[in-house]
């Protein structure tokens, strides 16, 4: 019976410059993984590169996990010193790390749902690769089952932890539901066009506006938005229930002169207003006027870091649950090293009288092999004993021996 282990570097461990040479990419991935596993050698094997970590599941009979940086390394290029950076967990260790990866428990973001892709995509590689079996196959099943039971038992991913979600976590606040609500993009900075994307899919009606109408017109194509032209702006805008600003200029694009003649067409219906330009593209002035709401990026940033603080409180009862999955995890681990006991116990007793009978002893039997691997062997030799494949009267004689060896 072997072990699992992980080696791999991460962003609390190594600095970004360590991490780029160290990545992957998937094509280097198909290429490295039969490497490792031939060369080393080592039973089963997969490997996860991303911006934030590059790291290496494996199992095998023997410890190689040393093996295993040394080869990376040398297949990578790159000085062995380097190891230095890496870090090497085993056993129950390895399997709570693989399912705090997976469950976005270790992310630089905790919480960000990304990491389950990229998890399940990495093992697909390697399951085309022929690099995984019976225990990293098992391994992956079980941290998808504790991510998704992390995400639907804790409250981790519920909060905005990106300046472009937080936008839109507050405008649900302040209008509920976002169906039907009009936005408008001002410019086609990245973030802009990440809240305005999480706007139409809570079912807002999306209006893109730039000016270079081209611009406009060629993401208003991509997010699946109507495209206005900047220069007709104040024939349009009091129509728009949530503005995002995101351009590159370097003066106001909305003044208060500007969106107080919008509200008072508006009949000063509500106006939730997002700045998420640097140097700022809003009048800072506008908070002034009723019935508007103005966010710039610092006020989202704010949002955010009260976000963090409570998905970490979450992730604390994540860990509880893993831990939980862990455990199982490990019970069936360590019930493969008494499979073969329990086929050479089945053999035992084949052919013998009173199936029905022995059939129940034999199933209790099995159970505690199972969850005593320990004692597998002293149970294996009381059913190999001459006086129960010889006689009818063994019966008793063996429920007596089984139930002393477990006190019952």
């Amino acid at each position: 019976m072997g072990d699992l282990f992980v080696v791999g570097v991460n962003f609390r461990v190594a600095p970004v410059e360590v991490r780029e040479k160290l990545a992957c990419s998937k094509e280097e991935t198909r290429k490295i993984l039969p490497i490792l596993k031939r060369e080393i050698p080592v039973e089963e094997i997969m490997l996860l590169s991303t911006c934030n970590r590059v790291e290496v599941y494996g199992y095998n009979i023997v410890d190689v996990s040393e093996k295993v940086i040394e080869k990376l390394l040398e297949i990578k290029k790159l000085p062995q010193n380097l190891k230095n950076y890496f870090y090497i967990k085993k056993g129950d260790e390895a399997v709570f790390h693989i399912f705090k990866v997976a469950s976005s428990l270790d992310s630089m973001v905790v919480g960000e749902p990304q990491i389950v892709a990229q998890f399940k995509e990495a093992y697909q590689i390697a399951k085309e690769s022929e690099t995984v079996g019976k225990i990293l196959n098992r391994v992956y099943e079980k941290a998808l089952r504790a991510s998704k039971r992390v995400r639907t038992e804790t409250g981790i991913s519920k909060s905005a932890v990106s300046v472009s979600y937080a936008a839109v976590e507050l405008a649900k606040k302040i209008f509920g539901d976002l169906k039907e609500a009009s936005v408008l993009l001002i410019g086609a900075g990245e973030m802009g066009e990440l809240a305005a994307n999480y706007l139409r899919r809570f079912g807002a009606k999306l209006h893109i506006t730039n000016r270079t109408y081209e611009k406009a017109l060629k993401l208003a194509q991509e997010l699946g938005g109507n495209a206005l032209r900047f220069e007709d702006l104040q024939g349009y805008l009091h129509l728009m229930d949530i503005v995002i600003v995101s351009t590159g200029a370097k003066h106001y694009v909305l003044t208060k002169e500007l969106v107080e003649r919008a509200i008072k067409k508006r009949n000063y219906e509500p106006m939730f207003v997002i700045d998420i330009s640097v140097p700022r593209n809003v009048d800072p002035k506008m908070e002034e006027i009723d019935s508007v709401f103005l966010y710039d990026i610092d006020d989202l940033k704010q949002v955010v870091e009260e976000n963090l603080k409570g998905r970490m409180q979450e992730a604390k009862k994540g860990e509880i649950i893993l831990w939980d999955e862990v455990k199982k995890f490990m019970n069936w681990y360590r019930s493969l090293k008494v499979e073969p006991l329990i086929l050479e116990l089945k053999k035992s007793v084949e052919g013998l009288e009173d199936s029905k009978y022995l059939k129940k002893v034999v199933h209790r039997a099995i159970e505690q092999m199972k969850k005593n691997p320990e004692v597998a062997d002293i149970i294996l030799k009381i059913f190999k004993t001459e006086e129960v494949k010889k006689h009818e009267s063994g019966r008793k004689e063996l429920s007596d021996v089984y139930n002393r060896a477990y006190g019952t």
